[in-house]
């Protein structure tokens, strides 16, 4: 993984099981600068059984009605939708992600040469989940949303006795609720899991409504963020409403790309643009009036102002005072010494 950092655009399921939809995602996703975008690979009865009942957020984005199993059913693609997702985010230069959900999914991802894999927030105690995708030698995104550190910890452990190696896994904080609000972040967080699980890089997973906590999780040193989108807020699915729409997710990568830029290096000095305005902002030791070759130097004839010119910095006033002019000086004109 690149130095930079990382973006996905998660579609998620966003795609509402039309692989049409997924393509223009693709393409969406591209346009908007993100790095990668990332959709999920499941089979429903793999992943919730018949009487699982649907989370708080799904009954309020898709009814009460039916069954999770029911509603996952709807939202599968399969292996030629995902070929086809593969070859529209080669031909449109963004990185094809998917996160696994079973076992089987995790082979298809594989045989479909998948570079980077992701155990999202619902998998992170899925130990032979973990295990497999561990032992893939591949780079690994994991959230953790709804853990606590001692949860994180041990799921670490089990990707990393299965193969994993530590500087090829990325921690991503997330708080699981759609949509997430700004109170229950916890935005350090990843610094805690950084000084928690030292060698693993942190980042950020959003659910939030706008592009505030992404912008401020790059601020905070996130290497990854991760952010839902949709083409359209108001269509009918679970995660929709707290998706960004192209033109808010574009307007968050420029942002993030502007706070990368700022972020800078762990050093204290003058950039380059500052350096040619020091002459005409800082002050220089001037003559008060007219001194004298010979006139000692004193607080009566020295001045403290712009000329334009580095001259001698007033921080050596101390060491001036007293001491003889070599020359004549006209009023303002820069003190030698």
């Amino acid at each position: 993984m690149s130095e930079k950092i990382f973006i996905i655009a998660e579609a998620g399921v966003n795609h509402n099981g039309d692989p049409d939809l997924a393509l223009r995602m693709v393409r969406a996703a591209a346009e908007a600068g993100a790095d990668a975008v990332k959709f999920q690979t499941f089979r429903a009865e793999s992943l919730a059984t018949s009487k699982a009942p649907k989370a708080e957020y799904q009954r309020l984005t898709t009814g009460q009605e039916g069954s999770q199993l029911e509603m996952l059913r709807r939202l599968e693609l399969d292996r030629a939708a995902h070929q086809a997702l593969v070859r529209a985010c080669r031909e449109q230069g963004v990185e094809f992600m998917s996160t696994p959900f079973d076992l089987k999914s995790v082979d298809l991802l594989l045989g479909l040469g998948m570079r980077v894999f992701k155990v999202p927030s619902g998998e992170i105690t899925n130990l032979p989940l973990l295990r497999r995708i561990g032992s893939l030698g591949r780079e690994l995104i994991v959230s953790t949303g709804m853990a606590d550190m001692d949860e994180v910890g041990q799921a670490l452990r089990a990707l990393e006795q299965a193969g994993a190696d530590r500087k090829n896994i990325t921690l991503l904080h997330c708080t699981t609720e759609y949509p997430a609000p700004f109170e229950d972040l916890n935005l350090r967080a990843m610094a805690a899991m950084a000084r928690a699980f030292p060698g693993v890089r942190v980042g950020y997973s959003d659910h939030t409504q706008g592009i505030e906590a992404a912008i401020a999780a790059a601020a905070l040193g996130a290497r990854v963020i991760e952010k839902h989108f949709t083409l359209d807020k108001n269509m009918a699915g679970p995660d929709h409403r707290a998706s960004l729409e192209p033109d808010e997710l574009k307007a968050m990568v420029r942002a993030v790309r502007n706070v990368e830029k700022a972020l800078g290096r762990d050093i204290k000095g003058p950039s380059p643009g500052e350096v040619k305005n020091k002459a005409a902002a800082r002050k220089c030791l001037v003559a008060a009036r007219a001194i004298a070759r010979g006139e000692t130097f004193s607080e009566a004839n020295l001045a403290v102002k712009r000329a334009g010119v580095a001259g001698v910095s007033p921080m050596l006033w101390d060491q001036v005072l007293g001491r003889p002019a070599k020359q004549d000086f006209e009023p303002d004109q820069p003190i030698e010494i």
